[in-house]
């Protein structure tokens, strides 16, 4: 989808927001041929669980994560995984894969009927636990973000990982504040 109007932070034809840090991940691949990008998926993650601020989330989406690191760690070795954008309890933005790509972070997913979330959605992982709200700083990039995909992509919803993954996933958590989205990017 080509976009009509060029603003400083839109995806460039490839999908990079030049607004974001990129520190490109190995995890992903094609999207199957004529999927249009409808889903924006909101997760949460921090390694070890509860730790912020580390390069342990990076380096799992860029598999240089040492699995020796922490006892944690032993249940997630060897995992490929990565999500479009992580958001830093600082507001930091990184992106990790293009969005015309399709990034590994849905894992088994239904929406409205559809399964394999990851062929037609975009993954934003906020730094963060179930257990904490998030903070002023990431919905300030949070906020923006969306609206900037919205008009670069044909987005229909914006929805929690336990939205596509009931039995699987409880995250973004029940301290994430939908009504700070709602009231700006109705």
């Amino acid at each position: 989808m080509s976009i009509s109007a060029h603003h400083p932070s839109d995806p460039d034809a490839s999908g990079w927001l030049p607004g974001a840090h990129h520190v490109p991940s190995p995890n992903y691949d094609a999207r199957p041929e004529g999927s249009a990008i409808e889903l924006i998926v909101i997760h949460n993650i921090s390694l070890p669980p509860g730790v912020f601020d580390g390069d342990a989330v990076i380096d799992l989406f860029t598999n240089r994560l040492d699995w020796d690191a922490h006892p944690y760690y032993q249940g997630i070795r060897g995992l490929k995984v990565s999500a479009h954008f992580f958001i830093r309890r600082d507001g930091t933005l990184i992106q990790f894969v293009p969005c015309t790509q399709r990034a590994w972070h849905a894992g088994a997913s239904n929406w409205q009927g559809r399964d394999r979330c990851n062929d037609f959605s975009i993954g934003i992982e906020l730094e963060g636990t179930d257990d904490l709200p998030f903070t002023d700083a990431q919905y300030a990039t949070l906020i923006p973000l969306l609206a900037t995909l919205k008009m670069a992509y044909p987005i229909q919803a914006v929805v929690g990982h336990s939205d596509i993954a009931p039995d699987r996933k409880t995250d973004p958590g029940p301290h994430f504040a939908w009504q700070r989205l709602d009231a700006h990017t109705a």
